[in-house]
């Protein structure tokens, strides 16, 4: 099977619970990737996920920790995280009363092993449902 790499966090928003859902979106290839509204300078919001048929696997993460995403940033586009000048997504700690011992950020890019062990490393794991989500032709 071919490495997967990360190349998108969709924030879904929050359960009953009120932990925090996130989509992590892997493809078998980091070129060419590119989603409606990635150029939008700056995202506010307006990116979507990237086009069905870069993405072969999805992982689901429920979480207390709240994670501050590409797509929602005032200052920042997708494309400056594709070209490594911001990540993908990073903790917030702004309600947190002391800065952490490590605080996490997922990068473009990021092979879905080192995605799993920076959430390990935080009692976390993402659920798989589906292992390919390309469409059927």
């Amino acid at each position: 099977m071919k490495e997967l790499f990360l190349i998108y966090i969709n924030k879904i928003g929050k359960d009953y619970k009120e932990n925090y859902l996130y989509e992590f979106i892997f493809s078998d290839t980091i070129d060419g990737i590119d989603g409606d509204d990635w150029d939008t300078f700056p995202a506010s919001g307006r990116p979507s996920a990237p086009h069905d048929h870069f993405i072969k696997k999805v992982g689901r993460l429920e979480s207390e920790i709240k994670f501050d995403v590409i797509q929602d940033s005032d200052t920042f586009a997708v494309w400056d995280a594709i070209d490594g000048v911001i990540a993908l997504a990073w903790e917030n700690i702004n309600a947190y009363d002391s800065y952490p011992e490590k605080r996490i950020c997922f990068k473009f890019g990021e092979p879905i092993s080192e995605v799993e062990t920076k959430l390990y490393e935080k009692d976390l794991t993402l659920q798989y449902n589906k292992q390919n989500y390309e469409k059927q032709k």
